[in-house]
């Protein structure tokens, strides 16, 4: 019975990717848009190559997959982690709370907060007049910065404690200086399903509605940048931007191999409906896996290792090579707080330079013992 129900809900996700993609060219999708919610959370997860659709059971399960609220069911959890990209230019703040409902047994509520900055940008436009002469105090700063506001609830389905299902609803703020600001509303949702051996099985849907962000853009601030002398007076047209789904699909198992060592291993595919170059692409549909581990002492003691971001890099030749990041990372739990920290795109396979990543997590379930 279970087993049908199951395939039933997974159809449904498969329909509706069938169904959105048929749809797909008819509406004015942006490749890049809201790319700073793709980035992830958690420093644990980082160091597992992103992949815990499937496994995700704490505070961090309200970004990866929020059917994974539902184990956060004794006391409040908390969540925070800081990141820094570009050597330092750009920083990735996150925060999460999720707190069961009843004991759990009405669902787990959950909210995160996001932001994603360039602060303090010279802004050097009016530095010099029309008639060469160089003025200082024109010199003013502006920071560019995206912020997600994210409400999460998770229940368990049909009242089977292994089968969970929830859903994010979310709301986007970016701004660019004085210059433009956006605002966006998006929906996502997931399932998992646990078995009493110890499989763990995800699904994933994101932007399942499509994101938007509407833009409103200050001309007058824009009319007064200049570049090689001409006056950027012509403000974009198009000022709605689109976010297209993404699907992740997701199978762990946890091993134990006595009362001390434990060893969880996850394999996530993670589907775009678009061509880019990921390890297998179409016109219609892309698809990269990534691969995650988990080896953990009592509980206590985690180390951690994951395979993502499997695409074809197209060289000066025009050949093309096939890159793989590799992640590391270590954890440490004492009583109900968790420290992580993860080293993320080892080997500089990727434009971006390597990124150290640290979270805390707070389990408030363990003091009230």
């Amino acid at each position: 019975m279970k087993g049908k129900i199951l395939k039933k809900i997974t159809l449904s996700f498969i329909i509706w990717a069938v169904h959105f993609n048929i749809n797909l060219h008819a509406q004015a999708f942006r490749k890049y848009s809201n790319e700073f919610l793709n980035i992830g959370a958690d420093a644990r997860a980082f160091g597992m190559g992103n992949s815990v659709i499937a496994s995700v059971s704490d505070v961090n399960a309200g970004y990866w997959n929020p059917a994974g609220l539902t184990e956060v069911r004794d006391a409040w959890q908390g969540a925070l982690m800081h990141a820094e990209y570009f050597q330092s230019i750009a920083k990735y703040e996150y925060a999460a709370a999720a707190i069961p409902l009843n004991s759990g047994t009405e669902g787990t509520i959950g909210f995160s907060l996001y932001r994603f900055a360039v602060d303090d940008i010279m802004n050097t436009t009016q530095l010099i007049d029309n008639q060469g002469n160089i003025d200082y105090n024109k010199i003013s700063r502006f920071s560019t910065a995206d912020y997600a506001f994210m409400a999460s609830y998770a229940g368990n389905l049909f009242n089977d404690p292994n089968l969970s299902i929830g859903a994010n609803a979310k709301i986007v703020y970016r701004h660019i200086g004085k210059f433009a600001n956006a605002f966006g509303f998006g929906l996502d949702a997931g399932l998992q399903y646990r078995t009493q051996d110890q499989f763990y099985f995800g699904i994933m849907a994101r932007d399942i509605t499509t994101t938007f962000n509407a833009w409103s853009v200050n001309e007058k601030k824009l009319n007064k940048l200049e570049l090689d002398g001409e006056t950027l007076n012509e403000a974009p047209k198009d000022k709605i931007e689109l976010t297209m789904p993404k699907l992740k699909l997701g199978a762990a198992k946890k091993f134990d191999f006595n009362d001390k060592f434990g060893l969880l291993a996850e394999l996530d595919l993670n589907f775009e409906f678009d061509k880019n170059n990921d390890w297998l692409s179409s016109e219609a549909l892309s698809m990269s896996p990534s691969l995650g581990i988990e080896l953990d002492y009592d509980h206590v003691v985690f180390l951690r290792a994951g395979l993502n971001n499997m695409q074809y890099e197209t060289r000066f030749d025009d050949s093309r090579k096939l890159t793989i990041q590799p992640n590391a990372g270590i954890g440490f739990r004492y009583k109900g707080v968790t420290v992580d920290y993860a080293l993320t795109n080892i080997g500089n396979s990727s434009v971006a330079l390597y990124s150290n990543i640290f979270s805390v997590k707070i389990d408030m379930a363990e003091f009230i013992k």
